[in-house]
């Protein structure tokens, strides 16, 4: 865990950003003495955020298999989705 003053931001953005950049963790940033802010570079955020989406994913489909909802082979899943896209390939577009 990397902290830092929040002075440090002010006076060191370039210093901060590269250390986020390079670390690829977040940087606790404090005001007097106590947690302020947490600063890190975009790329470690947008990962995290689609790690975040993806648990999140997961944990509802395991609370529906959990609930008792269908659960399908990899037969029947292929065979669903090559029919879908079948049908979106035959599907007409319609007049306007």
């Amino acid at each position: 865990m990397l902290i830092k003053p929040s002075a440090a931001i002010r006076q060191n953005y370039n210093e901060i950003a590269e250390l986020c950049k390079r670390t690829r963790e977040p940087i606790y940033l404090t005001k007097n003495g106590e947690g302020d802010l947490v600063v890190m570079d975009i790329e470690s955020f947008n990962r995290r955020e689609k790690m975040l989406k993806l648990r999140e994913t997961l944990l509802t489909v395991e609370a529906e298999r959990l609930a008792g909802s269908k659960e399908y082979t990899i037969d029947e899943l292929e065979s669903y989705l090559d029919d879908t896209l079948r049908g979106i390939e035959n599907a007409k577009p319609e007049a306007v």
